[in-house]
């Protein structure tokens, strides 16, 4: 690994647009100071993490890492099985050095080039050992609390052989001013391991949000996805890709979006099926309101024979000046797979809703049943209490519409 080299590879991209979203200056969002108290900071607000699905105590959890702008300020494991470390502790360790920027181009568009020279190496690393079972989640939390800052941070993610990690990573801004958020993911699940990672972003409606996420997975692993977006956002746009390199692995990504306001948000979610008997189900729900407008773009890329995939994009219009746009779509590369997909965009139905207040409720609660139904996503071979908060985030989510 090659420190300067990448770094002057990021130099080169400073400029090269993203190829989806509406282009940043990325000039607008500079490095932040360092936080004068960034416990303070997250002290002030320690009542917001609970709405991004974050334990503030960590007690229920088996780790913990917040990041308050660019500075680590909570670093912590409770159990054996899985490390959590700092991104630039793990590269002075050489910790990662089979993996920095090796599943995410350093030189893919601006955003990745930012991280790279703007975001200090911060961000975390999280290790589940071979064969360890952690069923207690890992929360992870980046907060923004500077106006009109870039907040850059780089994450990796590494499951080894037979081992299983569920994290919950929570995005919010203590600011009511543009800021830029641009967090590259980097998670690598070796053979037979598993990881469901659920990620809940409370943005405000100033901030631009580029995050970058690229899995690997190998023979017999699993991914789990969960994104869930509960706030307006001034523009928002990610796509985050799955390689299924190993024969028999899987990944199943969901995405639950609520745009409001003036937002416009552009989520995608790329599965590469390279290995024979690998499968891939993307699953996207969108909701629009006011002036909001959601892209949803899903590409499943058969590759290898034996493989499956499906794709389910449904969007609900609550405006008349809102827009929902889906764009699925299947590479098959070889002849022996099945994929296939269906969309569906509308309104609340408005028979639906009659009956209901035929049986006692209001028009209010009637609309808010649906919503609700709308929402709901397959979270099936998660433990409990992991289950129960992603119902939560869903909940919180129809709240207001």
């Amino acid at each position: 690994m090659d420190l300067e080299e990448l770094r002057e590879k990021a130099k080169e991209a400073l400029n090269k647009p993203a190829k989806y979203g509406p282009d940043l200056d990325i000039s607008r969002f500079p490095p932040p100071p360092k936080p004068r108290s960034p416990q303070d900071i997250l002290g002030q607000s320690s009542h917001l993490l609970a709405s991004v699905g974050i334990d503030p105590t960590g007690k229920s959890g088996s780790g913990t890492y917040i990041q308050v702008d660019e500075e680590p300020v909570e670093l912590k494991t409770n159990i054996e099985g899985v490390r959590v470390l700092t991104l630039s502790g793990a590269i002075e360790e050489g910790i990662v050095d089979d993996y920095f920027w090796r599943a995410i181009p350093v030189d893919e568009d601006k955003y990745t080039a930012a991280a790279e020279l703007f975001g200090n190496h911060e961000g975390y690393v999280i290790i589940a050992e071979k064969g360890a079972k952690i069923e207690k989640p890992i929360y992870t939390c980046f907060l923004m609390s500077t106006p009109g800052s870039i907040q850059a941070p780089h994450n990796i993610i590494i499951v080894e052989e037979g081992a299983e990690l569920h994290t919950i990573t929570g995005c919010l801004t203590m600011m009511e001013a543009p800021g830029l958020h641009a967090g590259i993911s980097e998670y690598y699940i070796k053979r037979g391991g598993k990881l469901t990672y659920t990620m809940i972003h409370e943005w405000s409606e100033h901030t631009h949000v580029r995050p970058r996420t690229s899995v690997i997975v190998e023979e017999g692993g699993q991914y789990a996805s969960y994104y869930i977006n509960l706030t307006p956002t001034a523009s928002l746009q990610t796509d985050p890709k799955v390689y299924l390199m190993g024969e028999g692995a899987k990944t199943y990504l969901s995405s639950v979006v609520v745009s409001k306001g003036n937002s416009l948000m552009d989520i995608g979610g790329t599965a590469y099926l390279k290995a024979r008997n690998t499968s891939a189900e993307i699953v996207s729900k969108s909701i629009t309101k006011d002036e909001a407008e959601v892209i949803t773009r899903s590409l499943i890329s058969a590759e290898a024979s034996g493989s499956k995939g499906h794709i389910e994009c449904d969007g609900l219009l609550l405006s008349k000046s809102s827009r929902i746009l889906t764009l699925p779509a299947l590479d098959a590369k070889v002849d022996d797979v099945q994929l296939s997909h269906e969309a569906a965009v509308g309104r609340l139905d408005e028979d639906q809703i009659y009956y209901l207040r035929t049986k006692g409720f209001s028009e209010k609660e009637a609309v808010d049943m649906l919503i609700k139904g709308f929402m709901k996503v397959k979270v099936e071979g998660l433990p409990k209490p992991l289950v129960r908060q992603i119902e939560a985030a869903m909940e919180m989510a129809a709240v207001g519409l």
